[in-house]
C-alpha cells in the first residue's frame, strides 16, 4: 500500500490541537495513523498552517442557491420567508445550474459533508454524482390544517425518491420546517416518522415566535396575512415556540435545533433536561452569517456554552448567507466571541458535526479507518482561510 505522511504547524484531530505529529493517509484517503514526528520516518510533507478533517455542514439549502444576492440583507425573517416563497421564479434549468455551483464552492472550501434541506427533488441529479455526502432532510410544512394530509403524502414521495440516494434510508429524514409553519395536523402525521432518525428543525430564529405561541401575537400574524392564509385555528399554547412542540419530537434519535437566535436559558436548560431524560440527544446548529444576514442578529453562544451543549455549524443557504463556507462562519464566530478558542470551534465544524448528522465512524476526525478529507487552514490578517488537499 502507498502512503502519504503529511506534517503541519498543528494538526486538529477533532478533538484537540497537537504538534510535532505526522498523519499518515492511505492511497483511498484513509487516516493510517498518526505518529510523533520522531517515528513517522521519510517522506513526509510539509504544510504550513493546520491541517484539519473535512468539514460538516449542518445546516444548508442547497435548492436555494439560485436565490443568491436577491434577497436585501436585514429584511427580518417575516419579509425574508415570504420573499423566498414568492420568488421561485426561476427555470428548473437555472437552479440545476446553482445547485452545481454551490456543490462546487462547498468543497472547495473544504466541506465534505451536508445536512440539507430538501423541499422539492431538484438536488437530487447533483447529488447522484457522489461529490459529497449528504443527510437529506426532507421538510414538511403546512399551516393550515385543511392541506395537511397532501404535504404529508408529498413528503412522502420525496422521501422514497431521496432514499434511492447513497446512504439510502439511513440518511434521510422527514423533518418539520418550524413550529409555526407545521400545523397540529401535520405534527400528528409526521410524527411517527422520527423514531430514530436525526431530526432537524427551525428554532427560535426570530424574537417573536415565542410571542406567537406565548399570546397569539406579533409578526407572524402579518405573515400569514402576506400569504393568505387563515390563521384562525391557532390557539396560543402559553409556552415558548420548543416547548409547545418538543412532547412531539420524543422518538428522534437526535434533533438538530437551527439558529437558535432567540433561544432563552430556560429553554435551553429544558432541551437539555429533556435529553436526561430519554429525549432525543440534541444538537444546537449556529448559522451566524445567516442570522447577521437576515435578522442583524448574534447566536446565544456563551450561554449553549455554559450549558455544555453541542454546538455544531451551519451555513443555512445563498439566499440568506454570502458564501457557503464553515471558515467564514468559524471566522465571525471568533471575531464576534472572543471568548471562543480555535479548537473548540474546529470541533463544532468537524467531529460534533458528523456526530449529529450519524456519519462519525467515517467523518469528522484523523482516527484510524476514517476518511474524513484533509484541509489546511492558513491566518491571514486575523482571518483563516482553506485549501483542501487532494
Amino acid at each position: 500500500m502507498q502512503y502519504r505522511k503529511f506534517s503541519a504547524d498543528r494538526i486538529f484531530t477533532g478533538y484537540r490541537l497537537v504538534e510535532d505529529q505526522v498523519l499518515i493517509i492511505g492511497s483511498e484517503g484513509e487516516v493510517i495513523d498518526l505518529v510523533p514526528s520522531a517515528e513517522a520516518g521519510d517522506s513526509v510533507q510539509r504544510l504550513e498552517g493546520i491541517l484539519v478533517p473535512g468539514f460538516v455542514n449542518c445546516h444548508c439549502h442547497l435548492e436555494l442557491s439560485h436565490m443568491k444576492g436577491m434577497i436585501p440583507e436585514g429584511t427580518g425573517l417575516v419579509d425574508f420567508v415570504y420573499r423566498i416563497v414568492t420568488g421561485r421564479h426561476h427555470t428548473e434549468a437555472e437552479i440545476i445550474q446553482a445547485i452545481s455551483y454551490a456543490e462546487e464552492e462547498m468543497i472547495q472550501s473544504g466541506i465534505v459533508a451536508v445536512g440539507d434541506i430538501c423541499n422539492t427533488a431538484l438536488t437530487l441529479s447533483q447529488k447522484k454524482k457522489g461529490h459529497l455526502q449528504y443527510y437529506n432532510f426532507i421538510e414538511a410544512s403546512g399551516w393550515l390544517p385543511s392541506i395537511a394530509e397532501a404535504r404529508f403524502n408529498r413528503s412522502l414521495d420525496l422521501f422514497k425518491q431521496f432514499s434511492e440516494l447513497p446512504g439510502g434510508m439511513a440518511a434521510t429524514s422527514i423533518v418539520p420546517h418550524a413550529p409555526y409553519s407545521v400545523s397540529k395536523a401535520l405534527w400528528e402525521l409526521l410524527q411517527a416518522q422520527y423514531r430514530n432518525r436525526v431530526v432537524s428543525m427551525h428554532n427560535q430564529e426570530t424574537a417573536f415566535e415565542d410571542e406567537f405561541f406565548l399570546h397569539g401575537t406579533g409578526d407572524f400574524n402579518r405573515m400569514y396575512k402576506l400569504m393568505n392564509i387563515d390563521n384562525s385555528h391557532h390557539r396560543p399554547s402559553g409556552l415558548s415556540s420548543i416547548r409547545s412542540c418538543y412532547s412531539l419530537l420524543s422518538n428522534a434519535a437526535s434533533l438538530i435545533l437551527v439558529h437558535n437566535t432567540f433561544m432563552g436559558e430556560n429553554d435551553a436548560d429544558f432541551v437539555m433536561e429533556q435529553a436526561g431524560r430519554s429525549g432525543p440527544l440534541p444538537y444546537f446548529c449556529l448559522c451566524i452569517n445567516a442570522n447577521l444576514y437576515i435578522e442583524k442578529a448574534l447566536p446565544p453562544v456563551a450561554m449553549l456554552r455554559e450549558k455544555n451543549a453541542a454546538i455544531v455549524l451551519g451555513t443555512d443557504s445563498l439566499a440568506s448567507n454570502w458564501q457557503l463556507s464553515i471558515v467564514e462562519e468559524i471566522n465571525t464566530l471568533l471575531e464576534n466571541f472572543p471568548l471562543l478558542g480555535l479548537e473548540e470551534v474546529l470541533a463544532w465544524a468537524t467531529i460534533n458535526g458528523a456526530k449529529a448528522l450519524q456519519m462519525e465512524g467515517k467523518l469528522g476526525s484523523f482516527e484510524k479507518g476514517k476518511n474524513p478529507g484533509l484541509v489546511v487552514l492558513t491566518e491571514e490578517r486575523g482571518k483563516f482561510k482553506s485549501s483542501i488537499l487532494k
